[in-house]
């Protein structure tokens, strides 16, 4: 061992599409632990169990959608129950940055997924958040 200490960021993907997961985990599964919830109810709770540094937001998720769970998210980490952490939407149009927008997501892409584009939006996040004041 050369002594190099790699950090693992653990991601929270919200999606109840395979292939949607299959490509989010060959783009981000070397340096990232994935966790996936197939439904958006499940969102919260899989934060509480997980706490991930970083939630990934499948748009058309079958009962509650990536907007409905982002402004769940958003709401709690405003009543000092989750700690505030960066959401990353997955779209499923251009138009839908509105949405994004207004769920207050930090930072979206269109799909389908180019591996590249998600690996530098989820570092990119999580190193703004890492910079954020107040964050250790």
């Amino acid at each position: 061992m050369n002594g190099t200490i790699v950090v693992v960021s653990e991601v929270l993907l919200v999606t109840d599409s395979d292939w949607l997961a299959q490509q989010c985990e060959a783009a981000l599964g070397g340096d990232h632990r994935l966790h996936r919830v197939h439904k958006g109810s499940d969102t919260l709770e899989a934060i509480q169990s997980v706490d991930p540094d970083l939630v990934l937001l499948d748009m058309q998720v079958g009962n509650m959608g990536g907007m409905a769970a982002c402004l769940a998210i958003r709401q709690e980490e405003q009543m000092g129950r989750l700690e505030p952490r960066p959401v990353v939407m997955l779209l499923d149009r251009d138009a839908d940055e509105f949405l994004a927008r207004r769920s207050e997501a930090d930072a979206w892409l269109v799909k389908p997924v180019d591996p590249l584009r998600l690996a530098r939006l989820v570092s990119q996040s999580l190193s703004a958040a890492s910079d954020a004041p107040g964050v250790a």
